[in-house]
């Protein structure tokens, strides 16, 4: 359960402007993540609007984006050299166990919106204060091999936050040099997959990334956000092998 104070509260969050980050790999990923976050809204009136800050039309647009089943927190460290977080998932985890994610999970109807679920959930998760976190906007909503709609939020964290992992839901707490991610080539996994009561080999792209591989839905968001921020274009497929081989 989280404790009341860290709660997080839509109105009372921060959104990083872009002129204000030193970084310029963070300052153009925060342009170009927040023109899509704004270009997404369904209100012209919220894009085009000077009568109020930048920073309020990115949490109006936030705000205004449908809910989608569960949403995770797409967490960079505000510095130099930064560094994507990210969790492997608990062994016994009814889905998706001892994969690599972003902190995340489930809408809950007390959350209001994308947002706060994402940070509850990263809060739950990793203790991460969500007052600890500067909101860039959001990636495109992505689909789970279960069927669920999944929302990433993209924010800056402060570099050497104490994260501690929940043990019941995660079993480790590790990070990705971001900009290793922006040049390194990805490298084909293979995954073992039932299909019509036989097994079948499964080829994906993944990253490899401080021992873990990463790949699936989180590989998936992790281009989303190359391509937004950076035009980096990568092939995401995924395609049985073939046994005659």
């Amino acid at each position: 359960m989280l404790i009341p104070s860290q709660s997080a509260q839509f109105d009372k969050l921060s959104v990083a402007v872009p002129t204000f980050i030193r970084h310029p790999t963070l300052r153009t990923l925060a342009e170009r993540v927040q023109h899509e976050t704004l270009n997404a809204v369904t209100s012209p009136a919220v894009y085009h609007s000077y009568s109020t800050s930048r920073s309020a039309r990115i949490l109006d647009s936030l705000y205004q984006t449908p809910i989608a089943d569960a949403s995770i927190l797409v967490a960079i460290t505000h510095e130099r050299h930064p560094k994507l977080l990210l969790t492997r998932r608990a062994a016994h985890m009814n889905s998706h166990a001892g994969e690599v994610s972003c902190a995340g999970g489930k809408y809950e109807v007390g959350d209001g919106n994308n947002v706060v679920t994402a940070l509850r959930e990263a809060c739950e998760e990793t203790a991460l204060p969500p007052n600890k976190v500067q909101l860039l906007g959001q990636l495109p909503i992505q689909t789970s091999k279960s069927g669920m709609s999944v929302r990433p939020i993209v924010a800056l964290i402060a570099p050497g936050l104490v994260l501690v992992p929940e043990m019941g839901e995660i079993s480790r707490i590790f990070w990705a040099d971001f900009e290793t991610l922006l040049t390194q080539p990805t490298v084909e996994y293979a995954v073992e997959y039932a299909m019509q009561d036989q097994v079948a080999t499964m080829l994906t792209p993944s990253w490899q990334v401080d021992g873990e591989t990463v790949w699936g839905l989180t590989g998936r968001v992790i281009a989303s956000l190359l391509e937004t921020g950076f035009d980096r274009q990568l092939e995401w497929y995924y395609r049985i092998q073939d046994s005659r081989l």
